[in-house]
């Protein structure tokens, strides 16, 4: 077997994660599961607004659906909340005020991240590194030349 160190789950999830739009993917997973644990709340409490019946459980199922497809196929992220942010918004008319606006909330803050969410490119650099490379450069030219 080859000397090689080995790395605990714990540090694999932790690279995975850095990987993808995890929160993102996480919170608007999440936002969808309030809301469908709000449909289920007591009549006493649940404001029912707008068209009832399939639209109040498809909505926030498939939030959940776009917020595993975030965390599980990342490079499709910008389509998946689009979608993620238009499904929480249209929770408010469907879904008991988008779950009493936690679940709407969590989607939208989900979608939005994982908007912005920019895949790892090579490492930045500083300006200060940039400018001392560059007269690392400069002076072994001018020594090379004389």
């Amino acid at each position: 077997m080859p000397d090689r160190p080995r790395r605990g789950p714990r540090l694999a999830f932790r690279g995975w994660r850095a990987r993808r739009p995890f929160w993102g993917g996480l919170l608007l997973a999440l936002g969808g599961g309030e809301i469908l644990f709000t449909e289920k709340a007591s009549l006493k409490v649940v404001l029912h607004i707008g068209m009832q019946g399939l639209a109040g459980y498809l909505l926030p199922t498939l939030m959940v659906l776009l917020g595993l497809l975030i965390l599980f196929n990342p490079s499709q992220r910008l389509f998946y909340s689009i979608t993620g942010i238009l499904l929480s918004l249209g929770t408010w008319l469907t879904s008991n005020l988008g779950g009493f606006f936690l679940g709407l909330l969590l989607g939208a803050l989900g979608s939005c991240l994982t908007f912005g969410w920019v895949p790892d490119q090579e490492p930045r650099v500083s300006r200060r590194k940039r400018r001392k490379q560059a007269r690392a450069l400069t002076s072994e030219g001018a020594q090379g030349t004389a």
